[in-house]
């Protein structure tokens, strides 16, 4: 039996201006539940993949499907209504340094609800709970290291109960216990809660272990493979290849497209 995708990208295109596209013609398909990790070096489209989603930008051509509902960004209510359904971990957090760690997690709470503040109370230092960093609701976000602000910043992103949980870069700058820590969270949340996440990262090793599927994207805007972890780990492909093990030999290059180095320093060829 089919499946419907909770989240389906449609024959999608999309440049910031006309000179440059930054996804060209691309399908995908999200399953509810799963965790799927969006991989790629940097500058290939995977964070502009989730601000399409969440209806910050709207594709130059394509759909964006989001549970059956095609995403209209010039729809401000449906927006709205959709923006309730997910959580957003962004990168290094972006959390308020003038609010308390307490009132960054109520924040959602009390700017989309009509919770009394008893029941914010209650539910903030269960998502606390839920990332190991209840004793920390006190505390300013200056006082808090930087694998404490993700985590804090994980605990804002589901104060909601999301069914879509988004994670852009969640292992950036994380020493290798906070990543570790940070991975197994996105897996435990995601099997307990029933929620269906996305990791956009280039962190291959973290991702490979906690996601039921794997997107690898490349400059330009391209899907260059898709499947298990497993599949992408065996791949023969030499692009899936060299990205998954991080060989510095390969068919992507170091090198931004350039003139000849004697072009640029006026030396004769």
């Amino acid at each position: 039996m089919t499946t419907t995708p909770f989240i389906e990208i449609d024959r999608v295109t999309f440049g910031y201006d006309s000179s440059r596209t930054i996804l060209k013609d691309i399908s995908l398909k999200f399953p509810r539940g799963q965790v799927t990790a969006i991989l790629g070096g940097s500058g290939c489209g995977k964070t502009t993949l989730m601000r399409l989603i969440g209806g910050v930008h709207r594709p130059d051509s394509g759909r964006v499907i989001f549970d059956g509902e095609v995403v209209d960004t010039r729809d401000r209510a449906q927006l709205y209504r959709l923006r309730r359904r997910l959580g957003m971990l962004f990168q290094f957090g972006a959390l308020f340094t003038d609010l308390s760690v307490f009132d960054n997690v109520a924040f959602p709470l009390r700017e989309h609800t009509q919770l009394p503040e008893a029941m914010i109370r209650d539910i903030v230092l269960m998502k606390l709970n839920a990332v190991g960093l209840r004793g920390a609701a006190g505390l300013r976000i200056s006082e808090v290291s930087g694998g404490m602000a993700r985590r804090i910043a994980l605990a804002r992103a589901i104060a909601l109960d999301p069914e879509l949980i988004m994670y852009d870069e969640p292992f950036a700058g994380l020493d290798l216990i906070s990543m570790g820590v940070a991975a197994k969270l996105i897996r435990t949340l995601n099997d307990v809660t029933g929620a269906t996440s996305l990791v956009i990262s280039h962190d291959v090793p973290e991702c490979m272990a906690i996601a039921d599927y794997v997107v690898l994207m490349a400059t330009g805007g391209r899907i260059v493979a898709q499947g298990t972890p497993k599949e992408l780990m065996d791949s023969m492909d030499p692009e899936t290849r060299q990205f998954v093990r991080g060989e510095p030999d390969g068919p992507v290059k170091f090198h931004y497209p350039a003139p000849e180095i004697a072009a640029d320093f006026g030396v004769a060829p």
